[in-house]
């Protein structure tokens, strides 16, 4: 469960109640232990006697941010404090994008509660597409930026949450273990925005790189990532290590 470190108290409220609900269900809530959603969530999972993960943009050994010294020591009790940098290492700014993609690497699905268009909460998402998770989204006042967001991955086809039984009820199948359902190959529709269809004629039968996507488009190579998370969420597209694409 990720979103804005400058939340609403309608998202922070939105993370409680559905991570509440998670943790009575006896999911794990993974997050990022930041301020806004991330703090709230892992919160009301504890309040609940539940189990939640945070994964750090630092060594496990810094606390990140300073006033949640409180949270960092009943997670480290509750569940588990992880990171990939060393010990010892300060919380940079490029470490939590790069973070993100151990949260959701570690998830069965990211759900986005609150988050700007710029957000690094989107990054997870792409990341939870390319690694095979689920995207869920709360769909939030359209008066307000910090919804805009997560609004767009809806918009996008990202599953829309309104209580926590749409997220279990996206999850069962991959609970029980069950294979998931065979799909038509996706079509594309008659509408789509020029960039993302001209995005998919270029992707035709083949594996391309993005930078050769952008080459052939014209596109500068950040308008040809956003076309293509799109055109991912759509189910038109699949991501490959290496920021290789291919249509499905």
């Amino acid at each position: 469960m990720v979103g804005a470190r400058q939340s609403t108290f309608y998202g922070r409220q939105a993370a409680k109640i559905l991570a509440s609900g998670l943790a009575e269900r006896g999911f794990t809530v993974v997050s990022g232990m930041a301020r806004g959603i991330d703090a709230a969530a892992h919160g009301a999972v504890l309040e609940k006697g539940g189990k939640t993960v945070a994964v750090l943009g630092c060594g496990v050994d810094v606390l990140y941010p300073p006033e949640h010294r409180g949270l960092y020591d009943a997670i480290g009790r509750a569940g588990a404090l992880i990171s990939e940098f060393p010990m010892g290492t300060d919380p940079e700014p490029h470490h939590f994008p790069q973070r993100n993609r151990v949260i959701s690497g570690l998830s069965l699905g990211v759900l986005v509660v609150e988050a700007s268009l710029q957000s690094g909460a989107l990054l997870t998402a792409q990341h939870a597409l390319e690694q095979g998770r689920e995207v869920f989204a709360v769909p939030g006042p359209i008066t307000s930026g910090k919804s805009e967001g997560a609004n767009r991955l809806i918009q996008q086809g990202a599953k829309l949450v309104q209580t926590v039984e749409d997220v279990v009820e996206e999850l069962q199948t991959n609970l029980r273990g069950a294979p998931p359902p065979v799909r038509a190959p996706a079509q594309a529709p008659g509408d789509l925005p020029d960039e993302e269809r001209a995005i998919l004629d270029a992707l035709a039968e083949e594996v391309v790189h993005v930078d050769a996507l952008a080459a052939a488009t014209g596109l500068p190579v950040g308008r040809a990532l956003s076309a293509l998370l799109s055109l991912e969420l759509a189910g038109l597209v699949r991501q490959l290590p290496g920021k290789r694409f291919m249509r499905m």
